[in-house]
């Protein structure tokens, strides 16, 4: 898996699926990104007591892509 951050955000990207073989990929992205916000909200819960108040307005942001990806390398001020 890559992470990066975007402004604000952290992406990360993970395991490219195999179409052919795995046929519920896209069920599955979306099971996760369901899974990851409820234990987000349940951590943000629990962590209003010792950090504040605060802590309920924090916000999970969830993209998915399922299309083509494309790759290269970045040369010059956009490499990394």
């Amino acid at each position: 898996y890559k992470v990066e951050t975007v402004g604000d955000c952290y992406v990360a990207i993970t395991g490219l699926p195999m179409p052919e073989l795995q046929k519920d990929h896209v069920e599955r992205m979306c099971r996760f990104a369901k899974d990851c916000q409820r234990k987000f909200a349940k951590v943000c819960r629990r962590a209003e007591v010792p950090l504040g108040p605060d802590t309920r307005t924090l916000e999970i942001r969830i993209g998915i892509h399922t299309g083509q990806v494309t790759a290269g390398i970045l040369r010059g001020d956009r490499s990394r």
